[in-house]
């Protein structure tokens, strides 16, 4: 069922992105994460509802993020994404010194939500952290006092780990999101008092944070449950019955829900990604200004030329949900060939050949590997363990798919026969995403999020070695390989994102082009023709988001 929502109103219409509302104990202010007016850096603002200029908390050069408030209304605590200085902080919410409660570590995956929680009491905080690069997140309880951590879950190896920490408004339970991927996850409770988590949810789907209504027998969460798009859903922690709160059309996220339990706060995103056209090397004055190739009002990503140059296989959102779809060259004709019909889908890749198309998808549930031919006709699923299976490229033989895969422990690129078969490990260091050379005697492959740098490993085997250290982890997604170079993308300031190309014949980097749309942390956004001649690049077209509530809510 769907319960409609009465009444919304903004509570912020800022330039940029605005997320991540918190209410005031009294519900008549909320902290909120703001990139600024020059959309350069997230800082920690606080609003009065109904009051137009926020007051700004945070001003350091690294990312201030996920505040919660104090009980008594006089701190807020937030986290700073920093390698340098960062960690978990308090600051007080009418402006002043800050003080660093405890480190926390310092690459964060793009989790969207809320991810600190303060107690009840005001004694403890509850967040998410870890001591290494290859273990999975776990929830901590940090003491308010004297900064100490007491580790309160321990996720499976292998799994992204657990965040989005609320405690309950007795202070007995924890709930919490458990996050096999970034596109797979499930809501936990944890008794306070002692005992295994249990889990409430059975969606395996991504979700962006949650709340407890003021009674503490229901949560409000963001979810892609029933869809591609976030909406928000209300579920009883007795029964598990759930029921829909929004049906947007573009996500909602961040919920939040006022202590006297009448308000509900939440992020509406305004993003659009488009797929435009640079020229490269074109004499073709024409040619040379961008073009906006294929578009719609929904989010299209991952692009990439036919071997033949004569098609582009991408995936939209344009229908409802993600699915592959393929058009002409020059953008048009666009046909969609699967129909996922909600599970994400996604990374669609072209055969050698032209006549097949590789994507993952989370069709049954757990993310896997599926080929279908370019018409959409013979989809078959190609992987079934129980891990994720991400991001397939194909051999240049057309022999095997390559995808990465949490099997052994840790994300690490694989391949399996293109018909089927057993698995061969690829890298042991981590691995996420890559292609093989032109030549067919490297694999290059970027290691994943907030870890920069493009690799190689020879593909009969070898030695992993680093080949470009310029590959930032924030665009992780945004590279192409050809028989002469790499072209990649970088964004020292996220607004203004440049692409460049590195040549393996002199090792030497050079400007490619210059971007005045930011660009997406999590989707393949770069390809290049087989001719060398054009580069697809996605960019955010529209970006940002506003903060909206409901008065009414019960």
């Amino acid at each position: 069922p769907v319960t409609p929502l009465l009444k919304i109103t903004p509570v912020t219409s800022l330039a940029g992105t605005e997320d991540q509302a918190a209410f005031s104990p009294d519900g008549n202010q909320i902290a909120f994460v703001w990139n600024g007016e020059k959309e350069d850096n997230s800082d920690i603002y606080v609003k009065q509802i109904g009051a137009e200029r926020p007051l700004r908390l945070t001003s350091n050069p690294g990312p201030d993020t996920d505040p919660s408030w104090s009980p008594d209304g006089r701190y807020i605590a937030f986290l700073r994404q920093s390698a340098e200085d960062g960690g978990v902080f308090l600051v007080p919410s009418l402006g002043g010194a800050e003080r660093k409660l405890a480190d926390a570590f310092p690459y964060r995956p793009v989790v969207i939500g809320n991810t600190l929680s303060y107690s009840p009491d005001g004694k403890l905080l509850a967040a998410p952290d870890k001591s290494s690069q290859q273990q999975p997140f776990s929830i901590f309880s940090i003491s308010i006092e004297g900064g100490e951590k007491t580790k309160l879950t321990a996720p499976p190896t292998g799994f992204l780990g657990d965040f989005f920490p609320a405690f309950s408004p007795d202070q007995k339970t924890l709930a919490f999101v458990r996050s096999v991927s970034i596109a797979a996850a499930d809501i936990y409770l944890l008794p306070l008092a002692g005992g295994e988590s249990r889990r409430l949810t059975f969606d395996n789907t991504s979700i962006r944070g949650l709340s407890w209504t003021s009674d503490g027998k229901e949560i409000v969460f963001a979810s892609r449950r029933g869809g591609s798009t976030y909406n928000l859903w209300k579920i009883s922690i007795t029964d598990a019955t759930c029921e829909r709160l929004t049906t947007n059309e573009r996500d909602v996220y961040s919920p939040t829900i006022s202590r006297q339990g009448n308000r509900l706060s939440y992020t509406q995103s305004m993003m659009d990604g488009n797929i435009w056209r640079f020229a490269l090397h074109s004499a073709k004055s024409q040619e040379n200004s961008p073009l906006k190739l294929i578009s719609s009002t929904q989010e299209d990503n991952g692009p990439q030329y036919s071997p033949d140059g004569k098609k582009i296989v991408f995936a939209s959102r344009r229908s409802g949900s993600f699915e592959i779809w393929v058009s002409d060259s020059d953008g048009s004709n666009a046909r969609q060939i699967t129909n996922s019909g909600g599970p994400l889908t996604g990374t669609p890749r072209w055969s050698p050949d032209g006549r097949q198309i590789v994507f993952d998808s989370w069709l049954e549930g757990n993310a896997a590997i599926y080929v279908i031919a370019a018409d959409g006709s013979k989809p078959r699923r190609l992987t079934y363990d129980a891990d994720e299976d991400v991001t397939p490229s194909w051999s240049r033989d057309g022999r095997w798919i390559y995808f990465g895969c949490t099997r052994s422990g840790s994300m690490q690129i694989w391949k399996v026969p293109v018909e089927g078969g057993p698995t061969v490990q690829v890298t042991k260091q981590g691995g996420f995403e890559g292609f093989e050379s032109a030549d067919g005697k490297y694999f290059y492959y970027a290691k994943g999020r907030a870890m920069p740098g493009i690799w190689r490993v020879p593909v009969a085997g070898g030695e992993e070695t680093l080949v470009l250290d310029q590959h930032r982890g924030g665009l992780w997604r945004y590279w192409a390989v050809t028989s002469k170079g790499i072209y990649f993308a970088t964004a020292e300031i996220p607004s203004h994102p440049i692409v460049e190309y590195y040549s393996f014949e002199d090792n030497k980097i050079s400007l490619v082009a210059r971007l005045d749309k930011p660009l997406f942390k999590t989707d393949p956004g770069l390809a290049v023709s087989p001719d060398g001649q054009l580069l697809l690049v996605v960019q955010m077209d529209e970006s940002g988001s506003d903060i909206v509530m409901a008065e009414n809510f019960r």
